[in-house]
């Protein structure tokens, strides 16, 4: 079963970029948006830190986030910003997708209400329309989708106070889904920032990304799984 986008559809065919993590959500979105007749994907939009080496959410190379886009074959902006500057330059990014005639972004966020209101405010102010695959659906029905439409992805990112550095590197597949819900005190798609993946291939990917395991590091609470091109 393929998940449909809500919302009423429009007669001509929009546009639009994917803001990018790669991680899954932003990734089944993507696949979601690929499949409607209304939303043209063109662009993957990725913030990253302000020197530039990784992903701001994931950690993750930008240089592999590069790899990545490659592979699924859709070209990725990415934008170096900090934790102050994350709207400004946002705003500029997407101000410069619209010179390439880009009327919608498709998000990847499920339920919390706070990123919906800023991403709407923004989008309001930038004469974009935002649009949410994933808003309020049951979050097992997610995961099951993201897995029986192999998707491949890891977990790269962890909070060290609910999960352990031993998670790092698990692929999301049946046996993950089973062992996230038994812990009970975690939001198994990972929404409150309890983990974060890596994907490297799946439906949307012309080839598999690939890569190797590096080192496990702890910054800030949270376990970093580094990932080698």
């Amino acid at each position: 079963m393929i998940l449909k986008l809500s919302g009423e559809r429009n007669s001509e065919k929009m546009k639009a970029f994917v803001s990018w993590s790669g991680g899954k959500d932003s990734c089944l979105s993507c696949y979601v948006a690929t499949q409607s007749k209304d939303i043209d994907v063109s662009y993957l939009l990725n913030m990253i830190s302000e020197d530039g080496k990784h992903s701001r959410s994931h950690g993750v190379s930008s240089d592999l986030l590069r790899l990545q886009a490659k592979a699924i074959g859709i070209p990725i902006i990415q934008r170096k910003t900090t934790r102050k500057t994350y709207e400004k330059e946002f705003k500029e990014a997407v101000s410069c997708l619209k010179k390439e005639n880009i009327k919608t972004g498709v998000f990847g966020d499920i339920d919390v209400q706070e990123h919906k209101d800023w991403i709407k405010r923004v989008c309001n102010e930038l004469g974009i329309k935002p649009v949410f695959p994933l808003w309020k659906r049951k979050r097992k029905k997610i995961m099951e989708e993201f897995i029986e439409t192999d998707f491949q992805a890891i977990i790269v990112a962890a909070n060290s106070e609910l999960l352990g550095e031993d998670w790092l590197g698990r692929r999301l597949d049946k046996e993950f889904l089973k062992d996230i819900e038994s812990l009970g005190n975690v939001d198994i798609c990972g929404e409150n920032g309890e983990y974060h993946t890596f994907v490297y291939n799946g439906p949307i990917f012309r080839e598999p990304v690939r890569f190797i395991k590096g080192k496990k590091i702890l910054r800030e609470k949270n376990w970093f799984l580094e990932l080698i091109q």
